[in-house]
C-alpha cells in the first residue's frame, strides 16, 4: 500500500474540505436507504451513497483514499451492525473494520484506474469493481457476509426489475450510474455540489417509485401453511403451539384463501428440536393429518451433527431432510450440508433452506435451478440480538421472493417471520418481540422459479476485478525493480 501510495496520485483531486462532505453524505445517505420503512422511499438514497464513494476516488494518492474510505465504511456499517457487539463482544470492532476494507477496496481500486487508465476507461470498470468486490464479499471467501449490499437497500421497493436484474445487477445498474458522473467535466459541476446532486438524484428516483406502483394481484392459494415462533421450546411446548395452530385455523384471513380453509403444511424454526423428530410430534402429525416441517439434529458420531429440516407426512413418517447449507462462523452450527435436493411435496417442489442460507444466492440458486416452486425457511435469530437484527434479516425473503418470482415463507424463532408472495410483497408476517406467535400464509405455488442473469455477470466481474488486481501489482513491482536498477 505504501509503494502504490507514493507513486500514484490524480490530476484535479479534490480537496479533504469536499472529501470530508462526501464521506459524511455517505454515511447519512446509506443509514437513511437502512432505516425501516414500509413504502420503502429512502432506499433511493443509496444511489448518493455509491456516488460519493465513487468521488472518494478522485482524492490525490492511493493512501488518502484508503483511509478516509475505511473511516467511511465503517461509519456505515458499525451502527448498522451494533448487535455485532451483543454476540462478539470487543472482537465486533474487528468485524466491522473487516467490512470496512471492502469498501476502501473499491475506492483505492477505482483511484488507480483513474491514474493508470484515464477517466473515461475507470469510468467502465467502476461498477465492475463494486459488483466483484460486493459478490466476493457476500458469497466467496470465509467471512461471506451478503448483508448491506445495494440490492437489499430495495427490499421493500414495487418497481425495481428484480428479475431481469437480481440484487448484484441491481448493485451493478447503480455503480455504473455512479461512475458515469466522472465523465462529467470539472466546470460544469462547478455551480453544482456533489451533495446536491445526490439528493436530486434520490428525489428523482423517489418520482419514478410513486409514478409506477406495482400492483398486487395474485392467482388464487393452492398451499395453507402456518408457523409458531418458538425458542429452544421443551417437548411439550412444542405440541402445545401445534395444537393452537390446529384451533386456530379456518378463522384466520388471508388474500386468495376463501373462510373455513384448513391448514396444509406447518412449518417450525431452526433448532426447535435438541435432536430428531420425537415420536409425539410423529404422532401428532398422525392425528391430525398435516405435513411439518421442523428444525432439529442430526447426530454425526459422538461430537457433530447436521443442523436439519425435517419433514413429517400425514403417516408420521420423515419423509425428507435438508441440511444446513451454510453453517455460521464462530458458531456450533453444524456441518454443511453434503447435497442439496428440493421436496417433492403433494404441492409442488419445495426448496427448503435453513436461516442464513437465505442470504446466499449460491445456495438458494442452486434449489431454484433443480425446479424448486416455492422456499421455505426456517430460521433461529436470538431475541438478545435486538430489533435491528431482526429487520435487516427481514429484508433477505423479499429480495429472494422477487428475484425468482416463487413465494417464501420463513419461519424465525424470535421474529420477524414472513409469508412473501412471488412478487416480493409481504402477505402476511410475525412480529419480533414474538415468541409464541403464529403466522398464516396463503402459497400459490404455480411455475417453477427462474435465476435472474446477474449471478453470471457478477463472476465476470469478480474476475475483472481480479485481473485488475494483478495488473496493478505487476506494474508496480516493475516500476520498483525499474527504480532499483
Amino acid at each position: 500500500m505504501s509503494q502504490l501510495a507514493e507513486t500514484t496520485s490524480i490530476t484535479a483531486p479534490i480537496t479533504w474540505r469536499k472529501a470530508g462532505l462526501l464521506a459524511l453524505t455517505a454515511v447519512a445517505c446509506f443509514q437513511l436507504a437502512y432505516t425501516p420503512a414500509q413504502s420503502g422511499l429512502l432506499a433511493f438514497t443509496i444511489v448518493g451513497y455509491v456516488i460519493c464513494l465513487v468521488q472518494l476516488a478522485r482524492l490525490r494518492t492511493t493512501r488518502q483514499c484508503f483511509y478516509v474510505a475505511l473511516a467511511t465504511g465503517f461509519a456505515c456499517f458499525a451502527p448498522q451492525l451494533g448487535f455485532f457487539w451483543n454476540i462478539f463482544g470487543a472482537a465486533a470492532i474487528a468485524l466491522w473494520l473487516v467490512l470496512a476494507l471492502w469498501i476502501a477496496l473499491f475506492v483505492v481500486l477505482t483511484h488507480l484506474a483513474i491514474v493508470t487508465l484515464g477517466l473515461k476507461r475507470a469510468a467502465f470498470l467502476a461498477p465492475f469493481f463494486w459488483t466483484g468486490l460486493e459478490y466476493f464479499r457476500s458469497e466467496l471467501y470465509y467471512l461471506k457476509f451478503s448483508w448491506l449490499n445495494v440490492g437489499y437497500a430495495f427490499a421493500e421497493s414495487r418497481i425495481v426489475p428484480w428479475t431481469y436484474l437480481g440484487t448484484y445487477g441491481i448493485g451493478f445498474a447503480v455503480a455504473a450510474f455512479a461512475a458515469c458522473i466522472l465523465l462529467v467535466r470539472h466546470e460544469h459541476l462547478r455551480r453544482i455540489r456533489l451533495v446536491h446532486l445526490a439528493l436530486l438524484v434520490s428525489f428523482i428516483a423517489i418520482a419514478v417509485f410513486l409514478a409506477f406502483p406495482m400492483p398486487s394481484n395474485l392467482p388464487k392459494a393452492t398451499l395453507v401453511v402456518a408457523g409458531a415462533q418458538m425458542e429452544f421450546p421443551e417437548t411439550s411446548q412444542v405440541v402445545t403451539a401445534l395444537d393452537r395452530i390446529i384451533a386456530s385455523q379456518g378463522h384466520f384471513k388471508l388474500q386468495g384463501i376463501r373462510a373455513g380453509t384448513n391448514v396444509d403444511l406447518v412449518v417450525l424454526p431452526e433448532y426447535t428440536l435438541d435432536g430428531e423428530p420425537t415420536d409425539a410430534l410423529k404422532d401428532w402429525c398422525r392425528t391430525n393429518q398435516k405435513f411439518l416441517i421442523v428444525g432439529g439434529k442430526q447426530p454425526l458420531g459422538d461430537t457433530n451433527y447436521y443442523n436439519t429440516a425435517f419433514v413429517i407426512s400425514t403417516n408420521g413418517e420423515v419423509v425428507f431432510k435438508q441440511v444446513k447449507s451454510v453453517p455460521i462462523q464462530f458458531f456450533k452450527d453444524g456441518l454443511p450440508a453434503p447435497e442439496q435436493k428440493v421436496w417433492d411435496s403433494p404441492w409442488g417442489k419445495i426448496g427448503i433452506c435453513i436461516c442464513y442460507d437465505l442470504s446466499y444466492t449460491r445456495v438458494t440458486d442452486a434449489l431454484v435451478r433443480q425446479g424448486a416452486q416455492m422456499l421455505i425457511v426456517p430460521t433461529m435469530d436470538v431475541d438478545t440480538w435486538g430489533h435491528h437484527q431482526h429487520e435487516l434479516h427481514a429484508r433477505i425473503a423479499p429480495v429472494r421472493a422477487a428475484e425468482y418470482g416463487v413465494p417464501i415463507f420463513r419461519v424465525a424463532s424470535s421474529g420477524i417471520s414472513q409469508g412473501v408472495e412471488k412478487t416480493g410483497r409481504v402477505q402476511s408476517s410475525a412480529p419480533f418481540p414474538g415468541e409464541g406467535e403464529t403466522i398464516f400464509f396463503g402459497a400459490h405455488i404455480g411455475a417453477k422459479g427462474s435465476v435472474p442473469p446477474d449471478r453470471l455477470l457478477a463472476l465476470w466481474c469478480v474476475f475483472v476485478t481480479v485481473v485488475f488486481v494483478f495488473r496493478t501489482l505487476a506494474a508496480t513491482l516493475w516500476l520498483k525493480r525499474k527504480a532499483d536498477n
